[in-house]
């Protein structure tokens, strides 16, 4: 189980940061999960399984 940070998210799905905020707010873009006090992470799979859902719509 792999997990990425913010800027590998940003890098994989071509969105900005408010974009990914404002998504995981609106339940549209997979949740982060706590790494620390200060630091969150999202899970690799969530985020590639969010970008084929993306990308089989455009079908």
């Amino acid at each position: 189980m792999q997990i990425w940070r913010l800027k590998k998210v940003m890098e994989h799905t071509g969105l900005c940061r408010t974009a990914i905020y404002n998504g995981v707010k609106a339940k549209t873009f997979p949740q982060q999960i706590p790494l620390g006090a200060r630091s969150v992470g999202w899970l690799a799979s969530e985020i590639e399984a969010w970008v084929k859902a993306h990308a089989d719509q455009r079908c």
